[in-house]
């Protein structure tokens, strides 16, 4: 049995949430109104830079209820699930033809632990290669968060390169980097097109740079919206790329996860890329489980059920479709950019004056003039019945807006009306129509709750609630107002205590 040290003592499942709803129906209605509570993708288009929130279609998400592939243990004998066998072989075919990798492991549930991987997997083969002093990760500071970390967690020295004024990598600054730490030189991480939104028109030279001195490239895929049917990773003189399952290839961000980050290689690499200490076969490339970098997940090909998700999406749109998403989705940015940039300025741009899938607004200036900060913009978004995009990041003040191939230009409409009407907002502000302190923007969002008893505010309702005239044909109400970031910070674990009780 199980020893008594392990076994739970304290009770389980106190929260009056489970002993509340004691029905079906009253299940239901409960979710029902968590859901209201939320601004999902099926109210409106949600631009977070970065994240690729494209639609997640039914269709492609149908597998995940056939008890085909959803009953399947993860430790199922390997001859009692070969369609699933097929299924990943022909994804992993399906993936090298876009990427130009030979090999990919999905083994790695998300895009941080695909970083986590590919950085082991350099580590690897620079050891087999008696470099194993190789221990200098190079990273731009545009990089996603994740770079960083996942090279500490590998037990790689971070170096930072600098960027210049347009967002790209300064290559002189590479090269002086490269130079320095040429024998203990063990990769790049960079991520293409950059974190800023431009594509790096030096990326080739950059990749070769690394090479010439001893390092591999680690290519972070998360932006491989804007590539797919144009660009192939290997191609641009990547060695490691790993790939967003649950944003280029349609699986869903919903809850936090589950997501997929499998890592494509070149061949010189493949045998090195994650196996199962208990399942033969994961890595085909591998003589033996020793010579691969061993396991970064539980279970064998990680997270496999919703890699049905990819693959339907993939088989649904076929070559064609998937090059037209891309250039939708960067036209899609593009338009954005060019309409809002007379009331924002967009802070990186390419050649020709271009974006790439996404694009960065200013709002530095804008605070500076009237105290109106990237947070309040973003909330005063939702009473528009808008999600925010990604707030000041990589750039502080900033708003980085993603729209993906999904949005139609009316909504995309829709959004720019919204941020030109917030504009005009921060106008009246900046004119002192409106007091610094108290006005829509430092006040949103508004919550139903202010419409019992005085009305607290100078400005009207119609105002608050209903800036523009199409927000009233499916007006979010927000069920809570800002709460204190600073508590949050500092207390992992809040919970909300009703007025009156203990």
């Amino acid at each position: 049995g199980i020893p008594a040290a392990m076994l739970r003592t304290d009770e389980v499942l106190t929260h009056e949430v489970f002993n509340s709803y004691h029905s079906e129906t009253e299940m239901m209605r409960y979710l029902r109104r968590l859901q209201a509570k939320d601004i999902a993708l099926d109210r409106s288009m949600i631009a977070l830079g970065s994240c690729t929130m494209k639609l997640n279609a039914a269709t492609a998400m149908q597998a995940l209820s056939w008890r085909e592939f959803a009953h399947i243990h993860p430790f199922a004998p390997l001859e009692q699930a070969q369609g699933y066998q097929q299924l990943i072989e022909e994804l992993e075919h399906d993936l090298c033809a876009i990427t130009g990798f030979d090999a990919i492991s999905f083994q790695p549930n998300a895009g941080s632990q695909g970083e986590y991987a590919g950085l082991l997997v350099i580590k690897r083969y620079h050891a087999e290669r008696g470099e194993g002093g190789r221990d200098v990760c190079l990273i731009p500071t545009s990089a996603h968060g994740t770079n960083p970390a996942s090279a500490v967690m590998a037990g790689m020295k971070v170096v930072s390169v600098a960027c210049d004024e347009d967002g790209n990598v300064d290559v002189a600054d590479l090269k002086k980097k490269a130079a320095q730490y040429e024998d203990r030189l063990a990769a790049l991480m960079i991520t293409y097109p950059s974190t800023h939104g431009v594509f790096e028109e030096a990326i080739r030279d950059i990749c070769a740079i690394v090479h010439e001195h001893g390092g591999q490239v680690y290519l972070d895929g998360a932006n491989m919206n804007a590539l797919v049917g144009f660009v192939r990773p290997a191609e641009l003189g990547a060695d490691v790329c790993h790939l967003n399952l649950h944003k280029t290839f349609a699986i869903p961000h919903g809850g936090g996860g589950p997501g997929v980050g499998p890592i494509g290689v070149k061949a010189h690499l493949a045998k090195y890329l994650p196996a199962h200490v208990l399942v033969d076969g994961v890595n085909p490339a591998a003589a033996r489980y020793d010579d691969t970098i061993g396991q970064v997940a539980a279970a064998p090909w990680g997270s496999a059920l919703i890699l049905t998700i990819s693959w339907a999406y993939i088989r649904m749109m076929g070559a064609a479709g998937l090059k037209k998403a891309t250039q939708v989705a960067i036209l899609n940015a593009n338009y954005i950019a060019r309409k809002l940039e007379p009331y924002y300025p967009v802070v990186y741009k390419g050649r020709g004056g271009y974006v790439a899938h996404e694009c960065i607004i200013d709002l530095r200036q804008i605070r500076k003039e009237t105290g109106i900060t990237v947070e309040d913009v973003a909330k005063r978004l939702v009473d528009y019945g808008y999600h925010a995009p990604t707030m000041s990041w990589p750039v502080p003040d900033t708003l980085m807006i993603e729209p993906t191939e999904s949005e139609s230009k009316e909504e995309l409409d829709r959004f720019i009306e919204a941020m030109i009407a917030i504009r005009e907002e921060i106008a009246k502000v900046a004119k002192g129509e409106w007091d610094k302190e108290n006005n829509p923007l430092k006040n949103a969002p508004h919550t139903p709750h202010l419409l019992n008893g005085d009305w607290p505010y100078v400005y009207d309702k119609s105002t608050a609630y209903f800036p523009l005239p199409w927000v009233e044909l499916d007006k979010f109400w927000p069920p809570v107002a800002r709460v204190d970031n600073v508590h949050g910070d500092r207390h992992l674990v809040p919970r909300w205590q009703r007025e009156g009780d203990n």
